[in-house]
């Protein structure tokens, strides 16, 4: 999907949003992409944000709502530290706090 990038490391997805400006629609393709990634058994998700220059409410919703889903299968979500106006927003909007932010794919993988 145009956007977003898949990368399959063993058990680990990680999604890449290639977008700088995240919004509603946007967000609605990525909680299908993350659903599917959940539904074929996915436990282990690395959400990349590190080109998003500014993401809105419904996409950090997306967010919340997959962290709480994988959380539910005994699974873990990680994000890859966004840009800073991006990560100003997490941490403006009290969400940064819930999430486990790495500063690279690497990192993230090791992180499991």
């Amino acid at each position: 999907m145009e956007g977003f990038e898949k990368s399959i490391f063993k058990d680990v997805v990680v999604e890449t949003v290639n977008l700088a400006r995240a919004t509603y629609e946007e967000a609605g393709m990525l909680k299908n992409i993350l659903n599917d990634d959940i539904e074929k058994g996915f436990q282990k998700i690395i959400i990349d944000l590190a080109q998003c220059d500014f993401i809105d409410s419904t996409f950090i919703g997306v967010l919340v709502v997959t962290l709480k889903k994988v959380a539910e299968i005994g699974g873990e979500l990680r994000i890859i530290k966004p840009a800073f106006f991006t990560n100003t927003i997490l941490a403006t909007s009290g969400t940064l706090a819930y999430f486990n932010v790495v500063y690279n794919i690497e990192e993230g993988l090791k992180s499991f």
